[in-house]
């Protein structure tokens, strides 16, 4: 017998329908001898409608409040599901988390979990119920709902996984799998069997939608064995574990890629200790995250001066030109510019530690096709460069092929 927690996604619960596949999934679980805690999201759509009634009613709205009101989906579905599952003759009992709980900090709207108490859940499973845990949610220091930010629900099953030290935590979704690149746009990309967590990591930062940053954050301090798997196909997904799991590694594992990206550059600041931290310091107070970074020095007549280019999320551009324009004078840059038509590609691989060579390669791949370079950044299993958007398709594909990653 082993100890098993199911995540499954909105669109895996987006109806009664399929809620009672969902169940007659778990069912199976359960026929197969092994005790089970099933993690739920909203149906899909439902949060999205949630944030618009809320935004309806108040633009600036109390964020205890908001995390009461857009909680509520998860709500609905834990019940239903444990209703399918009795239908279905299998025990089952839903738990909000208030309820078991699940303790977290108190920023609503992105709490962080702290612990989960699990001796009455553990007692019960014992007893061969089937536990179902709306995801996404909370209880505060100030014991009120908090909600977790947006994907939360892969970041509760995790958490619950460690709590009742489960065998596996499965994240059902609506692909089969991690795939070596976007599928959509490289037709021989294949899925992987296994990746490490610190890959998975990665790819989940720089764009890979599969799992969210902060599960995989999770799954890795904790040692969660985790498998994304598809609730639509009975077949067997890719295992998130740890390096000393996997025999063999691959040189390149994946290529991950990020539309959100937007590019800024500074043209001619003064050269001079303290100008990046001036730069930098006003987007951080403005919760402006910046990316890659690369800094040219040029010496003219008189002072030096530098051109430093950094990339930002997209949604937040507009924000950061306004932040920097209003310091012009007190920053001394003679012009900025800004581009949106941007993308960051990352090629990622733990096998880049013991292997030299791996970035030439791509970088003399992007300049066989003729794409220019914007930016590099680099860590110790990732390469990432910032290219126009409009060579995506294009770059993709020729990496995919140049790291030996396509299907037969």
């Amino acid at each position: 017998m082993a100890r098993i927690v199911q995540k499954f996604g909105g669109t895996s619960v987006a109806d009664v329908d399929r809620i009672k596949a969902v169940a007659r999934r778990v069912k199976a679980e359960v026929d197969a001898g092994n005790q089970v805690a099933v993690v739920v999201s909203a149906m899909s759509g439902v949060t999205n409608q949630l944030v618009a009634h809320v935004d309806g009613v108040s633009s600036l709205y109390d964020a205890r409040e908001y995390d009461v009101v857009v909680s509520s989906g998860e709500q609905v579905t834990s019940g239903l599901l444990a209703l399918a599952l009795q239908a279905l003759g299998v025990s089952a009992r839903s738990w909000l988390g208030w309820q078991i709980p699940v303790h977290t900090d108190g920023v609503h709207g992105k709490a962080r979990i702290e612990g989960i108490e699990n001796d009455e859940l553990s007692r019960r499973m014992d007893g061969g119920e089937v536990v179902v845990m709306a995801g996404f949610q909370g209880l505060g220091p100030d014991n009120r709902i908090t909600t977790l930010g947006r994907g939360g629900s892969d970041t509760s099953a995790v958490a619950l996984a460690a709590a009742l030290s489960a065998h596996r935590c499965d994240i059902y979704t609506d692909v089969d799998g991690v795939y070596t690149t976007d599928p959509r746009i490289v037709s021989k990309a294949r899925k992987l069997n296994k990746i490490t967590y610190e890959e998975m990591l990665e790819m989940a930062s720089v764009g890979a939608k599969v799992l969210q940053t902060r599960s995989v954050e999770m799954a890795m301090k904790h040692g969660v064995r985790v498998e994304v798997r598809s609730s639509f196909a009975d077949v067997r997904g890719t295992l998130v574990v740890d390096e000393d799991e996997i025999v063999e590694q691959e040189l390149v594992s994946g290529i991950a890629y990020s539309r959100d990206e937007a590019k800024i550059t500074l043209v001619q600041v003064a050269d001079r200790p303290g100008v990046a931290a001036s730069i930098f310091g006003p987007l951080s107070e403005a919760s402006i995250n910046v990316d890659m970074i690369v800094q040219n020095v040029s010496h003219g007549s008189g002072s030096a001066r530098t051109d430093l280019t950094f990339t930002v999320a997209k949604t937040d551009l507009s924000r950061a030109v306004a932040t920097l324009e209003e310091r012009r004078d007190d920053l001394g840059f003679t012009a900025l510019t800004a581009d949106p038509d941007v993308v960051k590609i990352s090629v990622i691989g733990v096998g880049m530690r013991s292997h030299a060579g791996v970035a030439q390669r791509m970088f003399q791949c992007l300049a066989d096709k003729g794409i220019n370079i914007q930016v590099i950044s680099t860590s110790e299993i990732k390469v990432s460069v910032l290219v126009a958007e409009e060579y995506t398709e294009l770059a993709l594909r020729a990496l995919h092929t140049a790291y030996g990653l396509d299907t037969e």
